[in-house]
C-alpha cells in the first residue's frame, strides 16, 4: 500500500542555504515522525511558491544521504495572500500503517496551512 505523507515548512530567505537548510529541517522532522527508511519511500514532490528561486528543495534530501529516491520539483499556484517562501512536500510511502497512523509535519509559519495537524498550535 501506498500512503502520502505531508508536510512544508518556510525559509528565511531566497538564498541557496536557506531552501537547502530548510528542506534537511522539514524532510528530517518527517523522517523522525514516521519513521521513514529511504527504500521505503517511492517518491517525493517537493513545490516552492514562485519567490524561491535560489535552489531546489531536491538538494536537501540529496544532502540527507537519500541518493536513490526519485525527486521531482514544481512551482506552488501563485495565489493572493498564501503564505512567501514556502516549501511543501508530498512523500508517497510504501508502508502498511493506516491513515491516522501517518504523521504529518508542518513548521515555521506553514503551520498556518494545516493548523490542525501541527503539534505547534
Amino acid at each position: 500500500m501506498i500512503r502520502g505523507v505531508r508536510g512544508a515548512i518556510t525559509c528565511d530567505a531566497d538564498t541557496e542555504e536557506a531552501i537547502i537548510e530548510a528542506t534537511v529541517e522539514i524532510l528530517s522532522a518527517l523522517i523522525t515522525a514516521n519513521d521513514l527508511k529511504e527504500d521505503d519511500v517511492a517518491s517525493i514532490f517537493f513545490t516552492t511558491t514562485s519567490d524561491l528561486t535560489a535552489a531546489y528543495p531536491a538538494r536537501g534530501a540529496r544532502r540527507l544521504g537519500w541518493t536513490k529516491t526519485a525527486l521531482m520539483g514544481g512551482v506552488e499556484m501563485d495565489v493572493k495572500g498564501s503564505i512567501p517562501r514556502c516549501i511543501r512536500i508530498l512523500i508517497h510511502w510504501n508502508t502498511d500503517k493506516s491513515q491516522s497512523e501517518i504523521k504529518h509535519v508542518y513548521l515555521r509559519d506553514a503551520v498556518k496551512l494545516r493548523p490542525d495537524w501541527s503539534e505547534n498550535k
